[in-house]
């Protein structure tokens, strides 16, 4: 059914959002980018464990649950990895990555734009994050994506 359909487009989003696509996508323009490619990708993943440890402060001091938690009618489409619905740490580094890297390879904007709204999309879709969760996330992701942007001028 189209329903079913849906889910799993969804959920294979969700999980490439995991670090999938991100991870295979830093290794391909580490390996064809040469030495400079190679360091502006480790600031990125710099960039992204504080992004990391921002996003699971924030979960363990506000503790919001999960939609699907909170509201019978929403059924889970997906396992989440942790606990707590605020931030969205997918949205989070679909938006820092997104611009991180289009910054360096604007030709990968047609692929990255469309992936990380799908993401962002796919979280509150499964019943992960609220609008909120997502909205504070995509604004964390830009925020230090824009920040370290700034600083490795």
């Amino acid at each position: 059914s189209a329903d079913k359909q849906t889910a799993f487009f969804f959920k294979v989003i969700s999980r490439l959002g995991d670090g999938w696509f991100w991870y295979a996508l830093i290794a391909a323009l580490a390996f064809f980018g040469g030495q400079p490619a190679y360091i502006y990708l480790m600031e990125t993943l710099l960039v992204s464990g504080l992004g990391v440890a921002i996003y699971k402060y924030l979960k363990q001091h506000t503790l919001r649950p999960r939609p699907y938690q909170v509201h019978q009618a929403i059924v889970l489409g997906e396992r989440p990895l942790d606990h707590f619905s605020f931030p969205s740490g997918h949205t989070l580094h679909a938006v820092l990555f997104t611009i991180m890297l289009g910054s360096q390879w604007p030709v990968l904007l047609t692929i990255l734009v469309p992936f990380m709204l799908l993401v962002a999309l796919s979280r509150m879709i499964l019943g992960l994050h609220y609008p909120t969760d997502v909205l504070v996330g995509a604004v964390l992701g830009a925020s230090l994506a824009s920040s370290a942007l700034i600083l490795l001028a």
